[in-house]
This record gives structure tokens, sequence and C-alpha cells, in this order.
């Protein structure tokens, strides 16, 4: 819910301001709108949506990541907790030592499109194996639906990848 209210008004401060005709500075476009909007209160605004919408994502994205990760190995099943807790430590890290907001949220953007089509095309394969689904069987038009959603997910995805080595070259 936190997340949520937080990139609404996120969402909400930049439409604002961009639709009253401001323009942002594009070196960080979200502060920048807070502080057109409000000033310098608007610029602390800003931090803490900000850090409300990274720590809720960072915790919920690496509680997520190691909920996948238990089955592989019985030590990481056993030790969940530390694992959850080096995840959040990597993604601090990379933040502060990268310093660069804007990149890492266009990368991060970026590398959640690659999510949907890796994610359906493991179900659409999964589907098909009776030693998973038992007697179930799958529709042969659903599929091919399917795969017609990987291959464009996949194409976007790569397309929204393209672009990633100017940005971190600015």
């Amino acid at each position: 819910m936190t997340a949520s209210l937080m990139r609404v008004l996120l969402f909400l401060a930049v439409l604002g301001v961009v639709a009253a005709g401001a323009k942002l500075d594009p070196q960080n476009p979200p502060a920048s709108a807070f502080q057109i909007g409000a000033g310098i209160l608007g610029y602390k605004i800003f931090g803490v949506v900000l850090w409300a919408a990274a720590i809720t994502s960072v915790v919920g994205a690496s509680y997520t990541s190691v909920s996948f990760l238990r089955t592989l190995h019985p030590s990481i099943e056993r030790h969940h907790a530390r694992w959850i807790i080096g995840f959040i430590t990597a993604s601090t890290l990379l933040f502060v030592t990268v310093e660069r907001p804007v990149a890492l949220l266009i990368l991060a953007g970026s590398l959640n499109g690659l999510i949907l089509p890796i994610t359906l095309g493991t179900v659409l394969l999964a589907c098909r194996r009776r030693d998973i689904v038992g007697a179930y069987r799958h529709p042969a038009w659903m599929t091919a639906f399917g795969v017609l959603v990987v291959v464009l997910a996949t194409y976007a995805g790569v397309q929204s990848l393209q672009g990633m080595a100017a940005l971190w070259r600015r």
C-alpha cells in the first residue's frame, strides 16, 4: 500500500508540474518536479517519497528473489534471512557506489521488461510436461498466442536495453 501510494504521489507531482509547462532538470527529473512544485520543501518531500518507494521495493524484491532461490540449495533454505539481508545490502551498495539514480531507475525498468517473456516462456514450457501438469492439456491456440506474446515481449525488452550504453556514458 505504501509503495503504491508513493508511486502515485510521484506520478501526480510530475504530471502536474509538466502540465503547467515547467521544464524538468534532465539530471534528476522527479526531484526537480517536486522542487518546482513546492520549492525546497517539495525537494525534501521528494526525498521521503523516494526513500519510502525504494525501501519497500528493495525489501519486497529481496524477499521475492530469495523465495525463488530457496529451492536451489538447502543452505539457502536454512539461511534465507541472511540471504535477504545480503540482497538488501548488495542493492544498497550498488545504489551508493553508482550514484546515478535516474540511470539505475531506467536500467531497472528495462530489466523488468525481460521478466514477462522469461516467466511466460517458462510457464509455456512447463504446461507441456505431463510430470508437472498431470492430465491437464493446455489448448494449442493459447500456447500459440503465448508464444507470440513471448516473442513480442522479448523484442520490446531487448529494444528497451539498446540505449543503456549511451545512458551510462553521460
